[in-house]
């Protein structure tokens, strides 16, 4: 067909290598209205097709490849230089260390993480140590009460098992329980406690002793040191206490006989430190001889706030925790057995008992911090290991949040108050019953026992102006201590009238605190509320993720440790002894059932408590 004769409808078409023939075809069919048959797509059109084939594949094996790499990196772990993976577990040596925070709930870490960034200039993006291992949460009643103490808290991670409040390791059938700490012992690895509260108290008590209640911290005294059905089971203990450990004829002492602990423990082999200068000759773990006994306190070791100005006086619980790492390494290097050690952050219980947010924040940031030497411990080690962390219980029912009239209340609180203060409430409440005691005003009843300051002079003076006195003082006492400097006149009377007044001297000292920050407490007792589980690698730790029953952790650790067997052998061994005065007093059989689940009548306040200690700062039962 001649270029003139062209098909009307061809007119202006794009021509291509095929457009002559394509288009003729087309035409012809719009034209006679018949369907003409056209020949296989042209090469660029099946590029086109791959091309979007290839990237669609592609895109979903990446994703596919990166699904499978986080896994495997969330539920695998490394495989041990000395052993092999069977069951979720190594096969050869290996550490274990768990961590305690005695008291600390979620909000906790809320509020020690706004503390920490406020007052430090850091972003709200920059979150403590802990947060960044967090896998999970514990659920945390007891036998007896939905609220738990810090005795069946620990009995729960020790023997996996649950018991009433109050027990050391004791079930409520009375009969004892192997703990985990014992099953190491036999199987032959080294074992050690750091705390920062008394070794007899509960937490630590529960891994290595079995009393039928938490008051019996001079049989637990005995029972650490060797006078145990099954001998030694301790190599290390660090940590308070010392008035559990020393006669009755001994000043400082808080035992109801005249034995002799510490003397004890040196005829078991135990070397003995009882100061900062001892703990410093242990040259962070490398000085150290097994076992190994080290008590820096009478009673508690000082609130991290207050200690950090004592540093002289009293170790920090970060230092501690790494002798005792370094000690329990170098002492088996040489063994086919790694070590057991359980650290605890004891006094954030105490903070929350004491509802004082200054103490809180900074015994949380301790506790951060000797939990980031851990990390830092099994990084470097070259024997698998794994730590665990959570806490027994919550304390104080803490808010950061508090409604302090009856207006519905602003969305504030305010970390920079919290910064203002240099000491505790506790470490307050002692220098106002030791001014007042110089002054021979009526005293403060804070249980502490201290010599009294000389008598005044003749020309002492008068009532009026000692008030008038008194009332400068706390004035003084509340600037430089707390930061506040607008105590009002109701205020300062209760300080002035604390002898009399209901609450001790601590607890009106860290509620005018908590009230200028806008932080909120419930209790000065325990609450129900779940609390955090950490670990080091969430793979290893893999049984713990998720929400789980305190005693699963229990379970876990001796697991982890392949102590299953010992842990059977050793409660038989415990059995056969029996009940007796090894175990201390039996308790009634109306304290061990539940209590937990129905009312029983109003809250009566009482001046004395069950355990017979009078209440106030040393009246808690933790």
């Amino acid at each position: 067909m001649a270029r003139g004769e062209e098909p009307l409808l061809s007119q202006g078409r794009p021509s291509s290598d095929h457009s002559d023939d394509r288009s003729m075809e087309e035409e012809d069919a719009l034209l006679t209205g018949q369907k003409q048959q056209t020949g296989k797509q042209g090469w660029p059109f099946w590029r086109e097709i791959g091309l979007f084939a290839w990237a669609v594949i592609a895109t979903a094996l990446v994703i596919i490849l990166a699904v499978l790499y986080q896994h495997q990196q969330q539920t695998s772990s490394p495989k041990p230089s000395e052993g092999e993976w069977k069951n979720g577990r190594p096969t050869g040596k290996r550490n274990l260390i768990f961590m305690v925070s005695d008291g600390m709930g979620p909000t906790s870490l809320s509020l020690t993480r706004s503390f920490r960034q406020v007052t430090t200039g850091l972003p709200i993006d920059d979150v403590l140590v802990l947060d960044e291992h967090l896998i999970g949460s514990s659920r945390t009643r007891s036998t007896s009460s939905l609220v738990t103490d810090s005795a069946a808290g620990a009995t729960a991670f020790s023997c996996g098992q649950k018991s009433y409040n109050g027990a050391i390791s004791v079930l409520p059938n009375r009969d004892p329980c192997g703990t985990v700490l014992e099953a190491a012992k036999r199987a032959g690895y080294m074992t050690g406690l750091v705390v920062t509260t008394r070794i007899t108290d509960a937490t630590p008590a529960c891994f290595a002793a079995h009393v039928n209640h938490r008051e019996e911290e001079d049989k637990v005294a005995e029972q650490e040191v060797g006078e145990h059905p099954l001998g030694r089971v301790l190599d290390l203990m660090l940590g308070g206490g010392r008035c559990h450990f020393v006669p009755n004829t001994t000043d400082g002492s808080c035992r109801n006989d005249d034995r002799d602990i510490v003397d004890l423990a040196k005829k078991n082999g135990f070397s003995y430190v009882s100061d900062r200068k001892g703990f410093d000759g242990l040259n962070f773990g490398t000085g150290v001889k097994l076992p190994l006994l080290g008590l820096f306190a009478d009673t508690d070791i000082p609130y991290e706030v207050d200690r950090r100005n004592m540093d002289d006086v009293y170790p920090s619980l970060d230092e501690m925790a790494r002798t005792a790492l370094t000690a329990l390494q170098d002492a088996t290097e040489d063994s086919d057995k790694g070590f057991f050690l359980m650290i605890e952050g004891s006094r954030i219980d105490h903070a929350g008992h004491g509802n004082d947010p200054v103490a809180q924040v900074h015994e949380v940031l301790a506790y951060d911090k000797a939990f980031a030497s851990v990390l830092d411990f099994l990084e470097r080690d070259d024997v698998e290991g794994v730590l665990v962390g959570t806490s027994d219980h919550e304390t104080g029912g803490l808010a950061t949040a508090r409604q302090l009239h009856d207006t519905y209340p602003e969305y504030h609180w305010f970390p920079a108050v919290l910064a203002n203060a240099s000491h505790s409430a506790e470490n307050l409440a002692y220098q106002l019953r030791d001014h007042i005691a110089g002054q021979h005003v009526s005293p403060l009843d804070t249980g502490i026992k201290t010599p009294p300051r000389s008598p005044p002079s003749p020309d002492s003076l008068s009532p009026d102006s000692q008030q008038q006195q008194l009332t400068q003082y706390i004035q003084n006492l509340l600037s430089t201590g707390l930061g506040i400097s607008d105590a009002t006149d109701a205020e300062i009377s209760r300080l002035v009238h604390s002898s009399s007044d209901p609450w001790p001297a601590s607890y009106i000292f860290a509620d005018m605190i908590s009230r200028r920050a806008q932080v909120g407490w419930t209790t000065h007792g325990h609450s129900a509320v779940d609390v955090n589980i950490y670990a080091s690698d969430p793979g290893q730790a893999k049984p713990l993720r998720g929400n789980r029953e305190n005693t699963e952790i229990g379970v876990f650790l001796r697991e982890y440790l392949d102590l299953e067997s010992e842990v059977e052998a050793v409660t038989k061994e415990l059995k056969e002894k029996g009940e007796g005065e090894w175990m201390g007093k039996v308790v009634p059989e109306a304290n061990l059932g539940n209590r937990g689940d129905h009312y029983e009548g109003d809250f009566r306040k009482r001046g004395v408590l069950d355990c017979g200690c009078v209440g106030g700062v040393e009246g808690h039962v933790h």
